[in-house]
């Protein structure tokens, strides 16, 4: 009897264990409750709602129609400091942390490839810290948040016209 137990446990523990590793939806190119197939981005969040009747159901986060959609913060030129209009979007994220005190955000500051490379890490850091600044004073928890600089090395858009130079210079919100 007590062989038959030995020999039992580990396999009641392993069934266990992986009833808990269940999937929780369809992953990318799988195919979706509504026969959709998942392709993540924009694209499939508008095809989601149009199957759901129209209704968004997913996260706030991901909703196109949500200013939380919204997650990256531009700047000017050689600055750190957030322009106006990015303000209303920066104040529904820290409403969104506040009221989600497990959500996890990693703010990226980003240049675009003038100056040295010492210098863009640099300004990155600031734009960074400043969207970190301001999200604090809106009440959210510096436990929530983290920032990371990249300088020039990851730039949005390739090129060197002003264009592309504007689309660079940048602080993206990553959710973790």
């Amino acid at each position: 009897m007590k062989k038959i137990r030995l020999f039992l446990l580990p396999f009641f523990l392993g069934v266990l264990f992986l009833s808990g590793c269940g999937s929780t939806g369809p992953t990318e190119g799988e195919e979706g409750a509504a026969g959709g197939t998942t392709v993540g981005g924009a694209g499939s969040a508008e095809t989601s709602a149009a199957t759901a009747g129209g209704a968004w159901s997913g996260s706030p986060l991901d909703d196109p129609n949500s200013p939380l959609y919204e997650k990256v913060i531009y700047f000017d030129f050689d600055q750190a400091e957030i322009r106006p209009e990015f303000l209303p979007t920066l104040r529904a994220h820290a409403d969104y942390l506040i009221n989600n005190p497990s959500a996890r955000l990693v703010i990226e500051g980003h240049c675009d490839e003038r100056g040295s490379r010492e210098y863009n890490i640099a300004l990155g850091e600031r734009r960074a810290n400043a969207v970190k600044r301001f999200l604090e004073a809106e009440g959210v928890s510096p436990l929530q948040l983290e920032t990371i600089s990249y300088g020039e090395e990851r730039p949005a858009v390739p090129g060197h016209n002003e264009e592309a130079c504007a689309k660079n210079r940048r602080a993206e919100l990553v959710y973790q």
